[in-house]
């Protein structure tokens, strides 16, 4: 594999780990700065918010730039953004920080992508893009445990300076290995941009997205604390479990994959919806209970992101079919649902922490998942076009 492709790993890797590890410094953050668990988790609401609002504007206003040089601008705003968490001295100059970072996330996945097929033979294009994403992979399974159990010792701005650092060599390797002249189609037109926006069955899929990834935050964003303050978990025992949690997603992925490509997006989708709600329903019953909270908070691990890929292919089968000059918009505004679902899922999990206690986010996440199954189940009927005689 090219030099460039591990650049874009490494980039994936740094992103993912800024995005996740702030879940394990929660608690850290909320002593330090002094404010209360359910506003320190609006560091992960308003980073997610800030990715939803810039994955399709700022993908749609790139559109005509040359892809090396947007990839190495995105990566010089993600170096800014986790310097200015590190210098933090406030939560309000935090937020700021996750929010400038936030920037250059969606358009990052976006078009790296696109880059990455460029640099294999057509291929192993697909191989190409499965390697780019490792990285966020690897950041759930080792930057985000790594990156926790630095700042529950070395200070949580010590994290972020680390962070900022893998960016720094990210966009070094960028630089470097990434050719200058890649191949770059004509842009979709403002109309072809619009059909994604009038499908009524990708706003279906985004709504799903939005509703079933929202379902999976409630209750994860506030997993550190649920292991420490229910489960009885010290620093290092909450590290050892993330590292746990972060396998089993890895493993998750490539089940969602395997299951989607075998049943199809939408049967993947129900079977795994519906196994979300049965282990976030478990929590109830295992969170005082330290072995049995391990067991659930694994099987979290397992299917809580293994629904990406189903949700991803089935809005470029559905954009293939009703946008098919404006898929890479399509999977922008998906990227944008993503992370609606991760504001909107830890503004109500710290809603229901603020006002009644940690173990209710487990049932609140279960019923948004119990709808998000219902609808993937029901297809959206369209009205075929007439054809003429």
């Amino acid at each position: 594999m090219p030099l460039a492709l591990f650049a874009l790993m490494l980039g994936a890797f740094a992103i993912g780990t800024t995005e996740f590890v702030i879940v394990g410094l929660l608690p850290t953050i909320a002593a330090d700065l002094g404010v209360t668990l359910p506003s320190a988790g609006l560091a992960v609401s308003l980073y997610a918010l800030s990715v939803a609002v810039s994955a399709p504007l700022l993908t749609a206003a790139t559109a005509r730039w040359p892809r090396k040089n947007v990839l190495l601008m995105l990566m010089a705003v993600f170096v800014v953004g986790n310097l200015l968490a590190w210098q933090a001295t406030g939560f309000a100059t935090l937020l700021s920080a996750r929010v400038v970072t936030g920037l250059a996330h969606g358009v990052f996945f976006s078009i790296g992508a696109t880059i990455a097929t460029q640099l294999v033979a057509k291929e192993k294009a697909a191989q190409a893009i499965a390697m780019m994403f490792t990285g966020l992979t690897v950041a759930l399974v080792t930057g985000v445990p790594l990156g926790t159990f630095i700042g529950q010792h070395l200070g949580w701005q010590t994290t972020f300076l680390i962070v900022s650092a893998l960016g720094v060599a990210a966009f070094a390797g960028s630089l470097l290995f990434i050719p200058r002249q890649l191949r770059q189609g004509a842009p979709p037109t403002r109309r072809q941009q619009l059909a994604v926006l009038t499908s009524p069955r990708l706003w279906q899929v985004y709504a799903m997205t939005v509703i079933g990834y929202g379902g999976t935050f409630v209750l994860f964003i506030f997993l550190t604390p649920i292991l420490q303050q229910l489960g009885g978990f010290g620093n290092n025992a909450v590290s050892l479990m993330l590292v746990a949690y972060g396998t089993a997603v890895a493993s998750g992925n490539i089940l969602g994959a395997k299951l989607a490509d075998c049943s199809g997006a939408r049967t993947a989708l129900k079977i795994l919806f519906a196994a979300q709600v049965w282990v976030l329903l478990s929590f109830i019953l295992t969170a005082t209970h330290p072995a049995a909270l391990a067991v659930s908070t694994i099987l979290l691990g397992l299917t809580s992101f293994a629904t990406v890929p189903p949700l991803q292919l089935l809005v470029v089968q559905q954009a293939q079919q009703d946008a098919p000059q404006a898929v890479e918009v399509a999977s922008g505004f998906n990227i944008a649902a993503f992370n609606l679902g991760i504001t909107f899922g830890a503004a109500l999990g710290g809603q229901i922490v603020a006002h009644s206690s940690l173990i209710h986010t487990a049932w609140a996440g279960a019923l948004l998942l119990t709808i998000a199954a219902l609808m993937a189940g029901h297809r959206h009927k369209t009205t075929p076009t007439p054809t003429r005689a």
